[in-house]
């Protein structure tokens, strides 16, 4: 038998040394995994032989600098634990700022419309359904193992999972006009930015980056966005933080919108744009 804290100890170090960000957060939860217990009650815990070695085994897949969350099989979001795996994009804790201001936007509303485009495990879908039932949800994507993870992350919720491309007028179509919330975190890495091996060998290709400027999502996602919306609709839309002043000029530009507006990530950085639907132009 060994104590979670010395075990712990010698992952942390495993980690460091193989250039994990947060080298105490990934052992400790490989910990929880493993010994079955939330991260905070691991103080006391013991492994014993056979639990060691398994975590042993996680803690040097980690060090591979594999995704803690492909090696738990899920990822925390607000109120709940989603499944993830190759071929979805991990939902990361940024986003849920951008949930919580869309949840704001309708709170008042005892069934509001609310679309997520490019939904990947549905993070951002199923938040909005759990925490407004009454809310009528909708989580739009296109990529076929992403949709997989959707549809598994889905069932059994009030969620509906639509296979269709954000950018193509005839997605949701038929609720044109209707729309209160649209949210949306696309990919908007421009294409060649470096980035962790967690992420540039692990979260899908088509997820994460958007073209030269990163842009390439986002500049339709404006435009289908403004069509799904009714008048005085909000849309919320994630961005690099490089993109602060760009995508909120799209938005301007695009003279559909009012209220435009950026809003900062956790660090401090720009990270999502938010605008209202104008009442007086057409889609």
């Amino acid at each position: 038998m060994q104590s979670a804290r010395e075990a712990i100890a010698t992952a942390i170090t495993v980690l460091a040394e193989a250039g994990v960000d947060s080298p105490r957060v990934d052992a400790e939860l490989l910990a929880a995994e493993v010994l079955g217990v939330p991260r905070g009650r691991l103080t006391g815990a013991r492994f014993d032989e056979a639990a060691l070695t398994r975590f042993t085994g996680l803690v040097r897949e980690r060090a591979t600098r594999r995704p803690v969350q492909h090696l738990t099989g899920r990822a925390p979001f607000r109120l709940l634990d989603v499944a993830v795996g190759p071929g979805v994009f991990i939902p990361r804790p940024e986003t849920e700022l951008l949930v919580e201001w869309g949840l704001e936007r309708v709170a008042a509303f005892q069934a509001p419309i609310v679309v997520d485009l490019c939904a990947g495990t549905g993070a951002i879908a199923l938040s909005v359904a759990k925490e407004h039932p009454g809310a009528q949800v909708f989580a739009v994507e296109h990529q076929t193992a992403a949709l997989e993870w959707l549809r598994r992350n889905a069932c059994g919720s009030t969620v509906t999972v639509v296979a269709g491309d954000v950018t193509d007028p005839a997605t949701l179509s038929t609720l044109d006009g209707q729309v209160d919330l649209v949210l949306c975190n696309p990919p908007y890495v421009p294409d060649g930015t470096p980035v962790q091996p967690e992420v540039g060998e692990h979260d899908p290709y088509p997820a994460v980056f958007g073209g030269p400027d990163g842009l390439d999502v986002i500049r339709p996602v404006i435009q289908r966005a403004a069509a799904l919306l009714c008048s005085g609709g909000w849309l919320g839309l994630e961005h690099d933080d490089s993109q602060g002043e760009t995508v909120p000029a799209l938005l301007t530009a695009s003279r559909r919108y009012a209220d435009v507006a950026d809003h900062p990530d956790l660090a401090g950085r720009p990270r999502y744009a938010t605008a209202r639907r104008l009442a007086d132009c057409t889609p």
